[in-house]
């Protein structure tokens, strides 16, 4: 089984990563620029944004991965390079400085951009950066740190996790950094993920395992139902583990994808947890359903609900608001066979058996949904798929955030 490690995406073998200020953004204390960096050409494998506004770094960073290489990813916060007539341009000459200071083919970097859209973006603090960056670049999880704190915007905790495994007898490593807060309605992976892996996997294995894991664990997050632009997950494997390539399914690739949900999970709470204003975790776990599709549909309409959401921020246990998104949510479901609970630190609240309403204590209910942590159960009794979807409560800071978040 997967065990949890320090490290970042600098744990696996060959990598190295830095962060530092260029100054795209005004507060000089804060970094906005990262570089992730191989020893090796990896195979790789990315999804993207659904929206059809895409910025000008997803457009470049999909032709680059045409080929299922890469070796570096640069990112810059501040500025998403969405809408500019130029992005374009812009995303070219950050994957060209990174061959000019760091000796990697820009055709073989990832580009990646997070910030304000439609503001235009400057090359010139890139370009005057990125030899310190280059200079910063470590194989310690101090490295690893320093790139996640230079993708966060409004972010108020960085985002890192690594894990190790066994496949075929070799240790293995997977590490990943990233980026949330608002905007996160994924429909493909996430805001701005990037993994990490000394796995030696072929491109197709690595596409493949990517793809398959995002169904259930990214895009079962939500925030605020908003869908970025510059939504970007990818994944570099170095391969310098040293176990025989993964080419198909089997063992190998099972232990890999175990491992690969860990590191997915992981992030997934933290990146509910850490939602623009949240101040609760929601995790919302449907069982009991006829399909895997009517599990995912249903458990992603409950923390997709402003009301649910407004609710467990008031520490409310106003259950009508889960059966309401679900009876909405698309699903074909069997409402009076629906039972509700909430679990949290604090106690096991029941509410709803069958469809309908059963008493509880609402002093208890309070302190329950008090807690930072919610869990919202729902057991369908209509088959034996299962679902989980993460979110975070609707609060005033959300709208604060918000109102001037360009300003």
């Amino acid at each position: 089984m997967p065990k949890y490690i320090v490290g970042g995406v600098c744990a696996p073998k060959g990598f190295r990563a830095a962060g530092v200020h260029c100054g795209i953004r005004k507060n000089k204390t804060k970094k906005d620029l990262a570089l992730i960096v191989a020893d090796v050409r990896c195979t790789a494998a990315g999804v993207y944004t659904t929206n059809l506004v895409q910025g000008a770094p997803i457009v470049v960073t999909k032709a680059h991965l045409k080929d299922g290489f890469a070796r570096a990813v640069i990112v810059n916060s501040g500025n998403a390079n969405t809408c500019n007539a130029d992005g374009a341009e812009i995303a070219e000459g950050m994957c060209a400085l990174v061959e000019k200071y760091a000796g990697v083919p820009k055709e073989d970097v990832i580009v990646a951009s997070t910030g304000v859209i439609g503001r235009p973006l400057s090359l010139a603090p890139i370009e005057a950066g990125v030899p310190a960056l280059v200079g910063e670049l470590s194989y310690g999880g101090e490295g690893s740190t320093a790139a996640a704190e230079a993708i966060m915007t409004t972010d108020t905790v960085r985002k890192e996790v690594a894990v190790s495994f066994e496949v075929g007898g070799k240790k293995c490593t997977i590490g990943a950094v990233a980026k949330g807060v608002g905007m996160i309605c994924p429909n493909m992976a996430t805001m701005l993920c990037f993994i990490t892996t000394d796995v030696c996997i072929s491109s197709g294995m690595l596409q493949r395992a990517l793809t398959e894991d995002v169904a259930d664990s990214f895009n079962m997050l939500s925030v605020d139902r908003d869908t970025s632009t510059n939504d970007t997950l990818c994944i570099l494997a170095s391969g310098l583990a040293g176990n025989a390539e993964i080419t198909a399914a089997g063992a190998d690739l099972t232990a890999f994808k175990r491992a690969l949900r860990a590191v997915t999970t992981s992030l997934c709470r933290m990146l509910a947890a850490d939602g623009e204003g949240a101040t609760k975790l929601l995790e919302c776990r449907v069982t009991g359903a006829k399909s895997k599709k009517i599990a995912r549909t249903a458990a992603k309409s409950v923390v997709c609900s402003n009301l649910f959401k407004a609710a467990m921020f008031g520490a409310d246990a106003n259950w009508g608001r889960v059966l309401c998104a679900l009876g909405y949510s698309g699903a074909p479901l069997d409402i009076s066979k629906i039972d509700v609970a909430f679990r949290t630190a604090n106690g096991y609240l029941p509410v709803c058996k069958g469809g309908a309403g059963i008493p509880f204590d609402e002093t208890f209910a309070k302190a329950v949904l008090s807690a930072a942590e919610i869990g919202i159960e729902i057991e369908l009794h209509d088959g034996h798929c299962k679902a989980t979807a993460w979110g975070c409560d609707l609060t005033y800071d959300y709208v604060k955030i918000n109102g001037d978040y360009r300003t």
